[in-house]
C-alpha cells in the first residue's frame, strides 16, 4: 500500500466533522518535518539578525539577549543571559537530536557496514584535515587567532541538505545518503572536538559527578527502562554537572542520547497476535447505541491496544521525531538570531579586511572542504577500498563536496568558543556567513548541472514506496517529490517502475521518461 493510501485510510476512520482540523494538523506536520524549509527558517532567522545588527535596533537587541533570566530558591539567585540560555541550554537539546540522528546511523543506518560507511567517514576526514591546515596557513603566526581553526571544520546538516533537498529526485538518493553519512561523521568530529579543546579546565570533582549520572543512565538502559521520563530527568542532572566542570554543557545532550534505548520493550513477533485479539475483544465488546465514554470494557481495550502499540516504537525514535521540529523550527533559528549578529557599522574595513581570520574561516571552508572531501574520497575509490553510491558520479561528489563548505551552525558555535576577541568573533561570523552563502550557491549550482545532464537523457531517480518513518529526514521531501511524479504518469509507466523498484537497489531506481 502505498503512503498516499495510508493517510487516505487513516483520514477516513475519523468523523467528518475532524476531517478538516486532520488535514491542517498533517499540513502543520508536513511542513514541520521538511529539510528545505528548515534551512528556509534559519536563514531568514540571519537575515533578521544582520539586519538588527546594522540598524538602530542593535543596541536594545544586545541588551535583550543579555538580560538575565532564571530563577530563585531561597537566598539563592541563579541567573544567566538569555544568550547563554540559548547556547548553554537549548542548543545541548540540539546536540541531544545529533546524538539521536548519530546513534540511529551506528544502530541501523549507513554507518553499521564499515566498508559502506568509509567513504562518507574518510570524506569528513578530509574535510577536517584540509580547512584547518587552510586556517592555519593564515594564523599559524598569531597567538590571538590560531585557535580558531575548528571553526572551519563543520559542515550545517541542517542547511547542506536542505539545500540538496531542493533538487528532488533530479539527483541520486545515494549522493544524499553520502552527505548526510558524511555529515554525521562530521558531527562527531565536531564534537569531539568541542569537548577536548574549547571547554575550560575541568573541574575533576564535576567530572566525576557527572560520570557517576552517567554511570545511572547507562544501568537504566542495561536494566530495560523504557519510559522516557527517567533519561531526562537524569539528564538534567547531567547536564548541570557538565556544565559546572568546565566542559562544554552541550556535551550532556550527546552523552545523553547514547543512553536512550533503541530497542523496543514489546514482544514485536507476539504483537500481532495480542493487537488481533484485542480488537476482536474491543469489537465485540462496542455497543453503537451507547456513548462510548460509558463502555468500559470496550475503553479498557482500546486503552491497552493504544498504549502497547506506542511502546512498539524505541524510546529513541519517538524523541528524535518529537525534538525535530522543536530543534529546527525554534532552538536553531534562536541561535542563528542570537548569533548571526556582525555588526559592520563603525568599524574599520582596514581592520576588517587584515584580519587573518576572515581569510582562514572563509577559504577554509569554502575551499578547504571541498578540497578534502574529493581528495580523501578519491583516495579511498581509486585504492579499492570502497566505492561510490550507485548511479553517483564525480560531478555529485563535487557538488556535495562544496556544500560540505555550508558551515553556519556548528562553526558559529565554536567561533563563540574559540575567541574572546569580539572582533575576532564577529569576523569569524562574517566569514562563515559570506563561505556559506557561496559554498551553497555553488554547489547547489553543480548538482543543478548534473541534473540537467541527467534530464536531458530523461533521467530521474525513484525511491520504492515505503512508509516515511522508515526514511532519514534528509529523504522525506525527495520522497514526496517521486509520490508527485508518479501520480502523473500512465498506468503502464507506474507498473514498469513498480516492477523495477521490487527488482533495483533498495534505495531508488532510474526511471526513463523519454
Amino acid at each position: 500500500m502505498s503512503d498516499n493510501q495510508n493517510r487516505h485510510t487513516d483520514s477516513s476512520i475519523y468523523i467528518e466533522e475532524v476531517h478538516a482540523h486532520k488535514a491542517r494538523k498533517a499540513s502543520v506536520l508536513e511542513f514541520t518535518h521538511s529539510a528545505t524549509k528548515a534551512a528556509g527558517i534559519m536563514l531568514l532567522a540571519a537575515v533578521v539578525a544582520l539586519v538588527f545588527a546594522n540598524s538602530p535596533l542593535y543596541g536594545p537587541f544586545e541588551h535583550a539577549i543579555h538580560l538575565p533570566v532564571g530563577f530563585v530558591v531561597g537566598e539563592s539567585v541563579v541567573t544567566m543571559s538569555a544568550g547563554h540560555v540559548i547556547n548553554d541550554v537549548f542548543m545541548a537539546i540540539f546536540f541531544l537530536l545529533v546524538g539521536l540522528e548519530i546513534k540511529y546511523e551506528m544502530t541501523v543506518g549507513e554507518l553499521t557496514n564499515i566498508r559502506q560507511a568509509l567513504l562518507p567517514i574518510v570524506a569528513a576526514a578530509g574535510g577536517v584535515v584540509m580547512p584547518i591546515a587552510i586556517y592555519m596557513a593564515f594564523n599559524a603566526g598569531n597567538a590571538e587567532t590560531a585557535g580558531g581553526w575548528g571553526i572551519p571544520t563543520a559542515t550545517d546538516i541542517a542547511f547542506a541538505l536542505g539545500i540538496m533537498a531542493l533538487l528532488g529526485n533530479r539527483i541520486p538518493a545515494g549522493i544524499r545518503v553520502f552527505l548526510s553519512t558524511l555529515a554525521v561523521a562530521d558531527d562527531i568530529i565536531a564534537i569531539l572536538v568541542i569537548a577536548i579543546f574549547y571547554g575550560q579546565a575541568p573541574s575533576l570533582f564535576w567530572l566525576a559527578a557527572a560520570a557517576a549520572v552517567l554511570a545511572v543512565l547507562i544501568a537504566c538502559n542495561r536494566s530495560h527502562v523504557y519510559s522516557i521520563q527517567p533519561y531526562l530527568g537524569l539528564g538534567v542532572v547531567l547536564w548541570f554537572c557538565v556544565f559546572m566542570s568546565g566542559v562544554h554543557s552541550t556535551i550532556a545532550g550527546v552523552l545523553l542520547a547514547f543512553t536512550i534505548p533503541s530497542g523496543s520493550n514489546v514482544k514485536l513477533r507476539d504483537f500481532a497476535t495480542w493487537s488481533r485479539e484485542k480488537i476482536s475483544s474491543a469489537h465485540e465488546s462496542f455497543n453503537p447505541d451507547e456513548p462510548v465514554i460509558g463502555q468500559k470494557d470496550y475503553m479498557h481495550d482500546v486503552k491497552s491496544l493504544s498504549d502497547v502499540a506506542r511502546q512498539v516504537i524505541p524510546p529513541a525514535t519517538r524523541m528524535e521525531h518529537a525534538l525535530y521540529p522543536w530543534v529546527y523550527f525554534a532552538i536553531l533559528p534562536l541561535f542563528a538570531l542570537t548569533n548571526a549578529d556582525v555588526h559592520l557599522i563603525g568599524s574599520n574595513p582596514a581592520d576588517f579586511f587584515s584580519n587573518p581570520v576572515l581569510y582562514g574561516v572563509f577559504f577554509g571552508l569554502l575551499l578547504g572542504k571541498p578540497a578534502g572531501i574529493v581528495l580523501f574520497s578519491f583516495i579511498v575509490v581509486k585504492s579499492r577500498l570502497a566505492s561510490l553510491p550507485e548511479h553517483v558520479g564525480w560531478g555529485h561528489v563535487l557538488g556535495a563536496a562544496i556544500l560540505g563548505g555550508v558551515g553556519f551552525t556548528m562553526s558559529i558555535f565554536v567561533a563563540n568558543l574559540a575567541f574572546d576577541s569580539e572582533t575576532a568573533i564577529t569576523t569569524a561570523k562574517a566569514a562563515i556567513l559570506a563561505a556559506s552563502t557561496v559554498a551553497g550557491v555553488l554547489g547547489f549550482f553543480v548538482l543543478w548541472l548534473q541534473a540537467r545532464r541527467d534530464a536531458a537523457r530523461g533521467v530521474v531517480y525513484v525511491m520504492p514506496a515505503v512508509d516515511e518513518e522508515m526514511l532519514t529526514q534528509s529523504d522525506v521531501d525527495a520522497f514526496r517529490t517521486d509520490e508527485a511524479l508518479l501520480e502523473q504518469l500512465d498506468e503502464e509507466s507506474r507498473r514498469a517502475i513498480d516492477e523495477e523498484c521490487r527488482c533495483a537497489h533498495p534505495h531508488e531506481v532510474v526511471a526513463h521518461l523519454r
